[in-house]
């Protein structure tokens, strides 16, 4: 693993507005359905990884696009209040905010998303993006922000580059990425079906990746590094009330573990309970706790 380092985490992708409402059972078509809870909150895989880095005392920074509509405005204030740094931010004129209206059945634990795609991810030459991706400790890219960094960062080594690889990236190669987090449902998708999670890791590794983490969400994640042996690290039981966005709090709670120094097991470990913490709020900001890092092996 790279050694601990004390510079800003720059996330880059996905931002979005996202109005969630909590339902026993998902409506019918003409009907009129009682929620038991409703909630308006910034999501996005890259955008809420800043969040709980941030959390985790991380010095984070977000890069993306947005509108100059009001759910833009809104999102900026959401990181800014969470002490995310969005010098880096494109507001264009010209595109939509990414904005989504979830349904979270209570009765399935399960959720249903409508959504308003998020704006292309680019940013000019000689941006501020340009500068913080230079002097950033860690880059860290969702599906929506990787060409952007792949483009702007053609030296692999220079960077430290974490990917989230939950959803697909057209002709990525995870060669050169210091930390690849694919799920173990992605690397089935792309290595074979058939393959144990062990089987699975080192044939990234093999591709080219420092470390991977891959998750499998109430099975927990599974870690190997070079030159290591994988290890399975098992979920942190939690009371779920939604699983939205655990996916991206497990992500920046990690870059945030691995940065500071953990090694990479507690660093899943932690990243882990951090994720199931904030499975108990509606929004998938919310509950995610305020935490230091600290060093607490994980029973494996």
């Amino acid at each position: 693993m790279p050694q601990p380092t004390t510079g800003t985490l720059l996330f880059v992708g996905c931002a979005t507005l996202d109005s969630i409402a909590l339902v026993q059972d998902y409506p019918a078509a003409d009907s009129r359905t009682v929620a038991t809870d409703f909630a308006t909150a910034g999501g996005g895989p890259a955008a809420t990884a800043a969040v709980a880095a941030a959390r985790a005392g991380a010095r984070t920074a977000f890069a993306g696009v947005l509108g100059t509509d009001e759910e833009g405005d809104r999102i900026i204030h959401g990181l800014e209040a969470e002490g995310v740094d969005t010098s880096a931010v494109v507001r264009d004129a010209a595109v939509k905010t990414g904005a989504s209206v979830i349904v979270v059945s209570r009765a399935t634990e399960s959720r249903a998303i409508v959504t308003r795609p998020v704006p292309p991810v680019s940013f000019p030459a000689g941006s501020r993006f340009s500068q913080l991706l230079q002097s950033a400790a860690w880059v860290h890219a969702d599906h929506l922000g990787w060409n952007a960094v792949a483009n702007a960062s053609a030296r692999p080594g220079t960077v430290n580059i974490s990917v989230d690889a939950g959803n697909p990236i057209p002709a990525f190669s995870p060669r050169g990425i210091a930390l690849y987090v694919p799920t173990i449902e992605r690397l089935r998708a792309e290595y074979g079906a058939d393959l144990s999670p062990q089987a699975l890791l080192q044939k990234a590794l093999d591709d080219g990746a420092s470390v991977v983490v891959a998750t499998a969400g109430s099975d927990g994640a599974w870690v190997l590094e070079r030159g290591g042996e994988p290890v399975h690290v098992p979920a942190t039981p939690a009371t779920v009330v939604s699983t939205l966005g655990a996916g991206d709090v497990y992500h920046g709670a990690l870059l945030a573990a691995v940065a500071a120094g953990l090694p990479l097991v507690e660093a899943a470990a932690f990243a882990g309970r951090t994720a199931s913490a904030s499975c108990g709020g509606l929004d998938g900001r919310s509950a995610i706790p305020h935490q230091t890092i600290i060093s607490v092996p994980a029973s494996i």
